[in-house]
């Protein structure tokens, strides 16, 4: 019971983290990625699409930003890569949200939607 509970909280969590963050510039990984945050109410959407990370880390011009590529081992080093990136040019990499995504079992950014319909709204 405590582990539904917990899961619960979390997806609470997300819903209230995308409510507060659909203008914050968000960094995805493809076309998939973009859709489905678009269909979260997302406005600000950064797909890498095949760039290279480094022109994509020098054309952000925001001072803050979400990361949120997928939770797998290549997402993992995109993030890193981006977020060492970025801090270095005075960009705050805001983790919250990919770091409630980790406690849950979505691991590929495009799955969000049908993830968070699952559990309702």
């Amino acid at each position: 019971m405590n582990q539904s509970k917990g899961l619960r909280e979390i997806i609470e969590e997300i819903y209230r983290i995308i409510e507060k963050e659909r203008d914050t510039p968000i960094i995805v990984e493809g076309k998939k990625d973009q859709k489905a945050l678009i269909e979260l109410g997302f406005k600000r959407i950064i797909p890498l699409n095949g760039r290279s990370l480094y022109n994509v880390a020098e054309a952000v011009s925001a001072k803050r930003v979400i990361i949120l590529t997928d939770l797998d081992a290549e997402g993992k080093e995109i993030y890193s890569y981006l977020a060492k990136h970025l801090g270095t040019r005075g960009v705050y990499v805001d983790n919250r949200f990919r770091e409630l995504l980790f406690k849950t079992e979505l691991r590929q950014i495009e799955g969000l939607t049908h993830y968070l319909n699952k559990f309702g709204n």
